[in-house]
């Protein structure tokens, strides 16, 4: 079936579009190659060029157009295409068929974020006409939900094969509210290695396990000052975070542990480094685990290696995109997430961001995750209407900033 729309961006449009956008099986450990497939033939239907970053090995990419004029600046919409997984979860419809019931858009995405990448899609053939003096780009990217990895090479081209767009909107779930800052979460894998002995004989061996205890009480320690401050009460909750996530070790129940690892991480406050954690641990580990260890085992390890780190996120005051996006969403409040996003990703890449987009963040990656389809007289759905409202955006006052 051809991907070609009809060129009006109406609720009709965009929910055809969610439609074969969900139809995709765009889990983060799948390959997201057909469905930009689909959207380079849309884009191309309606004259728009784009271009492909691909993984090494081709199994998945982001892809980036620009409706308009070629030069740099502009704005970017921005989303990503990839899903959580399905499995252990008691779907009582196909989650990879979009269906409606009770006004409401059910499957997997429709919330996070292919209800955004629809509505993106459907506003094409509108900006195509409008002659734009200056251009709108489209910046989907791919594993967004296991680390924001995949937006980092698109961004990584910005001001080379890429232009730097001067704002970036990240349709992520905020129903419609605009949010201009989130917390930066790392994640740590600590491995520790021990010597074995029977155990019936512990004193002849090194107990990976009983010193990883040692370690998670140190982070359990660093929790509860985390709670005292600083505090940033926009925040739910106010203070940074810290947790374990994952823990495994040992080989037998006969047989002192040599190896155990555990996970845990950090979801710190916009100001706050997050390194410090990691360099507390590792003194500590320095200090009051490997000399005893060493002692009987001089092979016995401690490794704290970094997994992941997403930028905390504050909007860039002086670049105009907060006042923009209010005036465009007709509110005038910010708010603040714990959950992280490619916006600071976006910002650290030269290009400032803001997110509003459609869908509430408590139906993403949930069983029969839903979006409610918005219908303003003439926009394209709630699916989301600030974007629907930025091709007036470019004749906004100089005040908002020359975009």
């Amino acid at each position: 079936m051809s991907p070609s729309l009809s060129t009006a961006p109406t609720l009709s449009t965009a929910k055809e579009l969610l439609a074969r956008l969900v139809a995709f099986d765009t889990t983060s450990s799948k390959t997201n190659i057909p469905l930009i497939a689909f959207v380079e033939t849309y884009l191309a239907e309606h004259g728009i060029e784009s271009r492909r970053v691909p993984t090494p090995d081709g199994q998945k990419a982001s892809l980036f157009a620009t409706i308009g004029p070629g030069d740099g600046g502009g704005i970017a919409l921005s989303g990503h295409t990839d899903v959580v997984p399905v499995a252990s979860q008691a779907w009582d419809t196909d989650p990879f068929q979009l269906v409606e019931r009770d006004g409401k858009l059910f499957g997997r995405g429709t919330c996070d974020m292919k209800g955004y990448l629809a509505c993106c899609l459907a506003m094409v053939p509108g900006l195509k006409a409008r002659g734009l003096k200056v251009p709108f780009h489209l910046a989907f990217s791919y594993d967004e939900e296991v680390g924001c990895t995949g937006v980092r090479p698109m961004i990584g081209e910005f001001g080379k094969t890429l232009p730097t767009p001067r704002m970036v909107f990240v349709g992520e779930p905020s129903n419609m509210t605009v949010v201009d800052a989130h917390k930066g979460p790392v994640r740590w894998r600590v491995e520790l290695t021990g010597r074995a002995a029977h155990s019936s004989m512990p004193h002849y061996g090194v107990n990976a396990i009983a010193y990883a205890g040692r370690l998670i009480g140190e982070i359990l320690a660093m929790e509860e000052e985390l709670k005292a401050g600083p505090l940033n009460e926009r925040f739910d909750p106010p203070w940074t975070t810290t947790q374990v996530t994952q823990i495994e070790g040992g080989t037998a129940s006969n047989v002192v542990p040599v190896p155990c690892w555990f996970g845990w991480e950090t979801r710190a406050l916009p100001g706050i480094d997050p390194f410090t954690l990691q360099r507390r641990l590792e003194k500590f580990a320095a200090e009051q685990c490997l000399p005893q260890m060493r002692r009987l085992a001089p092979e016995s390890e401690i490794k704290v290696r970094v997994m992941n780190h997403v930028s905390a996120y504050a909007a860039d005051n002086n670049a105009g995109i907060v006042p923009l996006t209010l005036k465009l969403a007709g509110q005038n409040e910010t708010f603040a997430v714990s959950y992280c996003t490619e916006a600071g990703l976006f910002q650290d890449g030269g290009a400032p961001a803001i997110i509003c987009g459609p869908g509430d963040i408590a139906q993403a990656h949930t069983v029969r995750e839903r979006v409610r389809p918005y219908r303003g007289a003439g926009e394209v759905p709630h699916l989301p209407r600030p974007p629907s409202r930025l091709g007036r955006g470019i004749d906004l006052p100089q005040r908002y900033g020359h975009v």
